[in-house]
């Protein structure tokens, strides 16, 4: 079987498409970039989905916890810290089995014992925890002058946050949260290592890798195979985010633009 072949074999694997049996014998380097780039997909899906929601459940709750409503200002407080409190993966087995639990209550929670749709809502509950601290603090560190600028312009109340506080806060908080949207696609990777099942054998990336490893008992290709996709993953996020950061910046003089810079760190 040619590589070409291989890949139309198995270049969709994990969605249901193609072969249903994976490769029993004579694994190739083809069949194994082909079906570990396949469960890639899953991974791009959690990450994608979970980035997109929680970016707007994280600022609402960076306003909840900066608001002068104790009642919100506790709740938002409280969110963050059981998220952030708790590691991911307790979380994951946490909500497979709550779930499981809550489908006899009720049908309604049927797709949630499966990845695509419990997985996913704990990714975006635990990445917008994390984003929401990430805003709060960008939100504390406006400068002054901005906000006296806004009044004495007499911009207030949903003016003032849509033209004045929410562009600050992003352009402050938009490093950091390029680091999450990295750590949040690499968490992808305890989807299906965690409780939530693969069905018919249609894992993530990892699943894959980790078939690969224990037919061959060489850990060495499958598992740089993996590192090199999320490699590849993690340069186009930086990608992304840094024309975002540009066009956030884009007001300032180049002198003084605060740049995402890929720096791989040696020595911690």
């Amino acid at each position: 079987m040619s590589c070409w072949e291989t890949i139309l074999d198995y270049g969709l694997r994990s969605q249901g498409i193609g072969e249903r049996l994976l490769p029993q014998r004579d694994f190739t380097l083809c069949q194994q970039f082909t079906l570990i780039g396949s469960g890639m997909i899953w991974n791009v899906y959690f990450g994608f989905f979970a980035l997109c929601s929680g970016f707007f459940l994280a600022t609402a709750v960076a306003v909840g916890k900066a608001s002068q409503n104790r009642i919100l200002r506790k709740t938002s407080a409280w969110f963050i810290f059981i998220f952030r409190g708790s590691p991911l993966f307790i979380q994951f087995f946490f909500a497979y089995f709550l779930f499981l639990s809550l489908k006899s209550v009720s049908p309604f929670f049927d797709p949630f014992t499966s990845a695509w749709a419990g997985a996913l809502l704990v990714l975006f509950l635990n990445t917008a925890a994390y984003s929401g601290e990430i805003f709060y603090g960008a939100l504390q560190s406006i400068p002054k002058g901005d906000l006296e600028a806004a009044d004495a312009y007499g911009l207030s109340g949903w003016a003032r946050f849509r033209r004045i506080t929410w562009p600050t806060m992003l352009r402050l908080a938009w490093p950091a949260y390029t680091n999450e949207a990295i750590f949040l696609f690499h968490a992808t990777t305890l989807v299906f290592f965690s409780g939530f099942p693969a069905i018919q054998q249609r894992g993530d990336a990892l699943y894959y890798a980790r078939y690969f490893a224990d037919k061959t008992f060489n850990p060495f290709v499958p598992y740089p195979i993996l590192a090199g996709y999320f490699i590849l993953l993690t340069l186009l996020i930086i990608g992304i985010f840094g024309l975002v950061n540009n066009r956030l910046n884009r007001h300032l003089p180049q002198n003084v633009r605060a740049k995402l810079r890929f720096k791989p760190q040696v020595i911690r």
